[in-house]
């Protein structure tokens, strides 16, 4: 408390709020020395004006920091509502500025670097397009200045009332591009040409009532409401977005594409910018691609590595009887084709019209050996050793 009231002793906090009061005329106010200390207080400590009162009126301390007499009495919490309301972003921005070059005088910080902490909030807004900027840019200018005219402002001054034309011009826009010729391109630009020269037009007049308006402000002086000075410097800030617009719709249109830096996407804030978000609900293009290459990878590897088709039972039986691996006969099975037909063999063989039986086929024995003597000779013969002759062709070569 004692480093901020040392602080807050500097004169130069109190010039910011001069220029809202008059020495002579008005009704008396707290000193602005009380009013910064009691601000200081509120924001500090998260309180309300009433609070901030309550606090004050109970603490000693409290009162001697706001520079309030023993015995004195506590400004009431209206007064501090008035001035605030009266002073508004204004004086506080002065008041800002004031500090940060006390600050920069103590070699408290550095202003060659600085870091802002900022909070980006999603909200729902309509696509900037220049053409819509331009009718809502006209209709806003015609607006104000009816406004100031019946504020008693500029009421000689021109300033023509575009809105019906350029909303009807923008909304021609839209049905052209559904047009199915080849010149609604051509149409389209021409559309836009014409808005941009309309707003120019329009906002070249509202310069000349803003120089009308301003006149009259200074020949009031101090009897000059804040109404009619926010509604003068309104219609001077909405004159030039539109007229930065216009301009950026005629870059647009000989071919060029405006800086996304100094772009205008807001008559209502001149510093918005747009940010592009790419989440689960709206994927970019490059977050689609790998995803589609990644199923047709996945469907042709299981289209590879895909089991063969179940064999036949009839097919089934053969294989199980068949030669071995390396028996010459016919080719070895998969490790999990043979399985397949191992069970296949032991399943029940059943003829037309016969009976359900619990039993395994049988195979007949004679054929059983036959096999058995064939695949035996088929691995000697593999080995390297000379292909005996059968017992059956043996008789044949004694007899002949």
């Amino acid at each position: 408390m004692a480093a901020v009231d040392g602080l807050l002793d500097d004169p130069r906090f109190f010039d910011p709020y001069r220029r809202f009061f008059h020495a002579t005329v008005g009704r008396r106010s707290i000193p602005i020395e009380t009013y910064l200390r009691l601000m200081f207080l509120k924001y500090r400590y998260h309180l309300g004006f009433e609070r901030t009162c309550a606090e004050v009126t109970d603490s000693i301390s409290w009162q001697r920091f706001c520079r309030i007499p023993l015995g004195g009495s506590v400004p009431h919490p209206t007064t501090l509502m008035k001035i605030t309301s009266r002073c508004g972003q204004e004086a506080i921005d002065a008041l800002n500025e004031a500090l940060l070059v006390k600050a920069v005088e103590a070699k408290v910080l550095r202003t060659n670097r600085l870091r802002a902490d900022t909070t980006v909030v999603e909200a729902n807004v309509a696509y900037p397009t220049d053409s819509g900027l331009l009718a809502k840019g006209v209709a806003k200018m015609a607006a104000t200045a009816k406004r100031l005219r019946a504020a008693g402002f500029a009421r000689r001054t021109k300033l023509a009332d575009r809105t019906r034309t350029v909303r009807a011009r923008a909304r021609s826009i839209a049905a052209n591009l559904r047009r199915r010729s080849d010149d609604k391109l051509a149409e389209v630009k021409r559309i836009n040409g014409d808005l941009a020269g309309i707003a120019e037009r329009v906002a070249g007049q509202a310069d000349a009532v803003v120089r009308n308006a301003r006149r009259k402000l200074r020949r009031q002086g101090e009897r000059a409401t804040g109404r009619a000075k926010a509604l003068v410097d309104e219609l001077e800030r909405t004159a030039g977005r539109v007229r930065r617009i216009a301009a950026q719709t005629r870059q647009r249109l000989a071919g060029d594409t405006p800086d996304g830096a100094t772009r205008v996407v807001s008559l209502h804030d001149g510093d918005a910018r747009p940010m592009r978000r790419a989440g689960s609900a709206n994927p970019s293009s490059s977050a689609t691609k790998p995803s589609s290459s990644t199923t047709t990878t996945a469907s042709s590897s299981t289209t590879t590595s895909r089991p063969a088709t179940r064999p036949t039972r009839r097919c089934s039986f053969r294989r199980s009887c068949g030669s071995r691996p390396g028996s010459g006969g016919r080719p070895a099975l998969s490790p999990r084709t043979a399985a397949t037909a191992k069970l296949a063999s032991k399943r029940v063989s059943k003829p037309p019209g016969s009976a359900t039986s619990c039993c395994p086929a049988k195979v007949d024995p004679t054929r059983r050996a036959a096999r058995s003597s064939t695949a035996g000779r088929s691995a000697r013969w593999s080995a390297g050793e000379p292909a005996a002759k059968d017992a059956s062709a043996a008789p044949n070569a004694t007899s002949g």
